[in-house]
């Protein structure tokens, strides 16, 4: 599924900073285009479904809780 986003670039020092305006990403390059290619690439990941490396253990526990 493709969705377009809005991004804001301006130039910080050395670097370009792009930022889309619809979600909390950012990302910088050398470049407007690389900051641009890199803020596509940083909101590729956001959107990632998030796969487990390691199969988490699930354990029920009791507890008794008194009365206050």
């Amino acid at each position: 599924m493709k969705r377009k986003f809005t991004a804001s670039v301006q130039k910080e020092a050395d670097w370009y900073v792009a930022q889309c305006l619809e979600v909390d990403v950012a990302s910088q390059g050398e470049s407007q285009q690389e900051a641009l290619k890199n803020l596509k690439e940083a909101l590729e990941l956001h959107f990632e479904q998030p796969t487990a490396s390691v199969v988490p253990l699930i354990e029920s526990i009791e507890v008794d809780i008194s009365a206050a």
